[in-house]
């Protein structure tokens, strides 16, 4: 067995409409046709052939209140510009200096130990998303 790409990740949600509205305007995802499941959710192209997909699942386990914690389990999305992603998540109310429990917190780290810079930011239901970049 050869893995050629991971094909999706996906996530439970508790509100499918605001995590929808979540992954079109915060993170610019457009939502794709997705098959007649007998259940809630929502399918989202990521790059060229990654999709990301929203579930929603009553017996589904959440992070709880966690605040951001880039050690826990988390998806990371590669952006072109650094500094653009930080002006565009700025202009959303997103905010360094915001309380650990709050979502529009975000955790920048310019200079991290992977060899690029990172961004961190929690999604509605605090599933965490790591946003990098190739460089500054």
């Amino acid at each position: 067995m050869q893995i050629e790409t991971i094909h999706h990740v996906s996530l439970t949600v508790t509100d499918l409409d605001r995590s929808k509205q979540f992954y079109r305007e915060i993170l610019g995802l457009n939502e794709i046709a997705r098959p007649a499941f007998p259940f809630p959710g929502a399918w989202f192209q990521v790059g060229g052939n990654q999709q990301l997909h929203l579930i929603v699942h009553s017996g589904a386990t959440f992070r709880g209140v966690k605040g951001i914690d880039t050690r826990d389990g988390h998806f990371a999305v590669r952006v072109a510009s650094y500094r653009g992603a930080l002006e565009f998540l700025g202009s959303k109310g997103y905010r360094e200096d915001a309380a650990d429990q709050d979502l529009m917190k975000m955790r920048t780290n310019p200079r991290a130990t992977a060899g690029f810079p990172q961004i961190y930011i929690l999604d509605p239901d605090r599933h965490l998303i790591e946003i990098n970049a190739e460089k500054m």
